[in-house]
This record gives C-alpha cells, sequence and structure tokens, in this order.
C-alpha cells in the first residue's frame, strides 16, 4: 500500500515543513499524573496511572502493570 504523499511548503528562509495539524498527540495534561509514556516492552503510549516499573537489563524500565497482556484485554473491554 502506498502512502498519501505528503504536502510541503519551502518557506522563505528555506526550511521546507510537511502540513500537518499542529500539536502532539502526547501533549501532557495538566497534571503530572495525567502524561504518557510509551511501555519498554510493547511500546504503546499510555497513561502513568497504568504504568509500573520492572528490571530489565539491571535497569528499572517503565512497563504496563501488571502486564500488557492485561492491560490490552482490560482496554478492549471499555471500548
Amino acid at each position: 500500500m502506498a502512502k498519501a504523499e505528503a504536502k510541503t511548503a519551502v518557506m522563505a528562509d528555506g526550511l521546507r515543513y510537511k502540513s500537518k495539524a499542529s500539536g502532539s498527540p502526547f501533549a501532557a495534561a495538566a497534571s503530572f499524573g495525567g502524561a504518557t509514556m510509551s511501555c519498554f516492552m510493547c511500546g504503546k503510549h499510555r497513561p502513568r496511572s497504568l504504568m509500573g516499573t520492572r528490571k530489565v537489563a539491571g535497569k528499572s524500565q517503565t512497563v504496563c502493570a501488571p502486564n500488557c497482556k492485561a492491560l490490552d484485554e482490560a482496554t478492549a473491554a471499555r471500548g
């Protein structure tokens, strides 16, 4: 499947920007607890309240809590 052609425009200073909606889908909420993080194991972005830490390769990493599969099933049941 081919990607849709991205429209670009050359600005007066010579920089080229892709036309897209401004902002980020991962913008932090008003409170620190509302921000999202990506899971080290599955890579999905989730609210910090659904994340925990686990030692992976000797370092503490942020992962889905209790685990990725259980969290996917819980969100699928809700929506």
